[in-house]
């Protein structure tokens, strides 16, 4: 009997197909010992127990089909053994793998028809995806908050949008997605966030036109002012945060396929010794993203947000609203010109399958043997093996604890990211563009190198499945060392009436037991008690002043103490305009008294005080630790990801895991965060009646809640990781005594059991995974 191999058995090379015919005819009666190419590239011919002895005759190879050779098609043609050794014919790529449009394919482009290629474009479009969800939003919202009347909460919600989006569309699209034509699925993704970014720019252009009237004389004490809601028009600029949601809800859709197909679509078309690289490469790309939205959102703060307008304002002022919309238009367009080359890409690339072909699975073994159902060919092609496949992931216990330690970094990840350049702002007094300009400086050598290095340490070390997931756990533990940096504060500012009394000579004793009280309690200073906030902030020196809170503009006494408005500080006219600081001087403000800074008193300063913390470079250092081990793990956890479910379920496994974290981890901690910063707020915005943004925090509280939710999440993580190792159960073809990488191992592929060898050959079966 022939020993016969299917159409589409793969072969690591042309020797292998010549040894393969070449070993019955040398005479060698045994096939137990396999070629040096068997042996690295992992082909089971020749290796099995079932290999013929000594008494067994010689039989022919029949080879049916074509059979695949690396980097060309090979076409195998029957002949008698007398003609030629082995007849090997090389014909053409298939044009279902040509890269074009439809029937468009042109052969310039073909250069571009390789993974590289791919992973350049399918990371440019991660980079756009990050720069502008990750990055350009998280510095802006601030600047939305103050634009159109927001609560952290509520720009809480327009972040987590996103996710939510996602989460509708993860499982519908991984599954769906990962057997059909994955470039598509990315393609139209990519378009669809590109309009997601043109919709969420929308509000600047449909909104009335940002004006401050903030005449010279208005806030100061002698002026005769009326109120501004007597012309202010009823409510509508928090309505915008519909429109915000909705281009979030669409960057959401557009982004699902990417970091779901895009990941298994470079998986299936790389050697898979390559594939925690190339991975490491796209989210490196990711990660960067957020980085280079920080700093471009941070420049275009900077310029006011009518451009067409000029304006005395500084980005200093608490009024300044920069340019937060030019990012996402020209992200938007950027976004718009990647989806064209990923749309031409074919189904697969030319070469992937012998990339599959010696791929050894790791995937966690189930007890009752069910996981067997994922290497079914026709599983997972019909919509009705989709719950068969949710049961599968869903009794696989490493795949699960996966999941949930993704949602608890995913719950820090997307709270600090969110409201990190926030922090920078409240507790070290910088503004907005400083505080986002910053956080960008850290998050580009901590994350995108954390990310980077995590990929290049599993291929360096050729880490397996448990390996990985305790390299995992180890980084856990250091963030969670790490995060104890929030023990750190900077004390507040001290502003009159708010944080600490007016001066002591200016009330009695009784009124300053009160003030020390409300210092000590400031979260008890919330809308509600706004009636008791005008009684602290009037006292005598400016109770002739008629001030009104609705004209918030901050302005730092001689005395060093900071003041609501020129006109709670008692001001009276102008005395000049600083020439290095562009700031303008009161004088005559009868609240500030001695003769503590400048030599005389009654004089203040436009703007906020000075910060005197000096805790900045420390806490800049550690918590560069804090990101960096953060992101370290975040591709060896994908990849131990992927390694632990079946090949046919990787697609529909990644999408799972993002419903998880998605669900328990981004969607509830950009709100959780948003609301841990909004009890820590301790003035708030009057809109007459109606509360606005937050002008002032209370820095102690703030570090506080954000050190607790660290220290829970990351605790959390590094247990899910401890039960993932635990709970783990590799093939007993994948063993993991050792460190070795998936291919590295494949040299003793001889030493494995081949199951069911029928008595008379060896027959390679069309979907088998060597």
């Amino acid at each position: 009997m022939p020993v016969l191999l299917n159409a589409d058995s793969s072969f690591s090379s042309k020797q292998e197909l010549l040894d393969l015919q070449d070993c019955p005819l040398s005479g060698d009666p045994s096939l137990d010992t396999p070629s040096p190419v068997d042996s690295q590239t992992g082909s089971p011919v020749g290796s099995g127990p079932r290999s013929p002895g000594p008494d067994v005759p010689i039989r022919p190879y029949i080879f049916t089909g074509a059979s695949s050779v690396p980097g060309e098609t090979h076409r195998v043609e029957t002949k008698s053994h007398a003609e030629t050794p082995l007849g090997l014919q090389v014909i053409s790529p298939d044009s279902d793998q040509l890269c074009g449009w439809g029937a468009l394919t042109p052969k310039a482009i073909q250069v571009f028809n390789t993974p590289r290629w791919v992973l350049f474009f399918l990371s440019v479009a991660a980079f756009l995806q990050g720069m502008i969800i990750n990055g350009l939003i998280n510095t802006v919202i601030t600047s939305i908050e103050r634009r159109f009347d927001l609560h952290s909460y509520e720009t809480g919600l327009i972040v987590s949008s996103y996710d939510i989006a996602s989460c509708i569309c993860l499982v519908f699209v991984s599954y769906f997605g990962g057997t059909g034509h994955k470039p598509r699925w990315l393609g139209w993704g990519v378009l669809i966030m590109a309009l997601g970014s043109l919709v969420f720019a929308l509000p600047h252009f449909t909104s009335p036109p940002y004006q401050v009237s903030l005449p010279e004389q208005t806030g100061m004490c002698s002026a005769n002012r009326t109120s501004p809601c007597q012309d202010k028009e009823g409510g509508g600029m928090s309505n915008y945060r519909f429109v915000f949601m909705l281009g979030q809800f669409l960057h959401g859709i557009g982004a699902t396929p990417l970091y779901t197909l895009g990941v298994t679509y470079l998986d299936e078309n790389v050697h898979s010794n390559y594939a925690p690289v190339y991975v490491g490469v796209f989210y490196t790309a990711a990660v960067l993203g957020p980085a280079a939205g920080y700093l471009l959102g941070g420049y275009f703060l900077n310029t006011f947000t009518e451009i067409h307008l000029t304006t005395e304002m500084t980005p200093a002022n608490p009024h300044w609203i920069g340019a937060w919309w030019i990012g996402f238009l020209a992200g938007g367009a950027a976004v718009l010109l990647t989806s064209f080359p990923i749309l031409g890409y074919p189904r697969q690339l030319p070469g992937s399958q012998e990339y599959a072909s010696v791929r050894v699975s790791e995937a966690h073994q189930l007890k009752d043997g069910s996981h067997t159902t994922a290497s079914d060919p026709q599983f997972g092609k019909s919509v009705k093996d989709m719950p068969r496949s949710v049961l599968l992931l869903l009794k696989n216990p490493t795949f699960l604890f996966l999941c949930l330690a993704g949602a608890t970094e995913a719950t820090l990840i997307g709270g600090m990211s969110t409201f990190g350049p926030k922090f920078l702002e409240s507790q070290f007094s910088l503004s907005a563009s400083e505080a986002a300009t910053l956080f960008g400086y850290i998050v580009v050598p901590a994350g995108g190198g954390g990310t980077l290095l995590g990929g290049y340490i599993v291929k360096r070390f050729k880490l397996r499945c448990r390996g990985i997931i305790r390299f995992c756990m180890v980084c856990a533990m250091v963030g969670l060392a790490a995060i104890f940096i929030f023990l750190i504060h900077c004390p507040n500012l001290s502003m009159a009436g708010v944080t600490a009394p007016y001066q002591s000579g200016l009330m009695g004793k009784q009124q300053l037991e009160q003030y020390k009280h409300l210092y000590d309690k400031p979260s008890k200073l919330q809308s509600g008690n706004s009636f008791s906030l005008d009684l602290n902030l009037t006292v005598d020196c400016n109770a002739d002043c008629s001030c009104i809170r609705e004209l918030y503009n901050p302005v730092c006494g001689a005395d060093d103490m900071m003041y609501y408005s020129p006109c709670h500080a008692g001001c009276t006219s102008i005395n000049h305009t600083d020439v290095s600081t562009g700031k303008q001087v009161y004088s005559g403000c009868s609240c500030v008294v001695g003769n503590v800074s400048w030599g005389e008193e009654g004089f203040a300063l436009a703007g906020k005080c000075g910060n005197s913390c000096y805790h900045l470079p420390v806490f800049l250092a550690v918590f560069f630790i804090s990101i960096c081990f953060t992101f370290l793990s975040s591709i060896p956890a994908l990849t131990a990801t992927l390694r632990c479910v079946p090949d046919s379920q990787r697609s529909f496994a990644l999408g799972i895991q993002w419903v998880v974290v998605r669900t328990l981890g981004a969607i509830p901690g950009p709100i959780a965060f948003g609301s841990m910063i909004d009890i820590s707020c301790l003035l708030w915005q009057d809109q007459c009646g109606e509360q606005g943004s937050c002008y002032l925090y209370q820095n102690s509280t703030m570090s506080q809640y954000i050190l607790a939710a660290g220290i829970i999440y990351k605790a959390l993580g590094t247990v899910f990781y401890l039960l993932a190792n635990i709970l783990y159960q590799p093939p007993p073809e994948s063993p993991q005594s050792s460190c070795e990488s998936t291919d590295h191992g494949m040299g003793n592929l001889s030493d494995l059991p081949i199951k069911d060898l029928p008595e008379d050959g060896v027959i390679v079966n069309l979907h088998a995974r060597l």
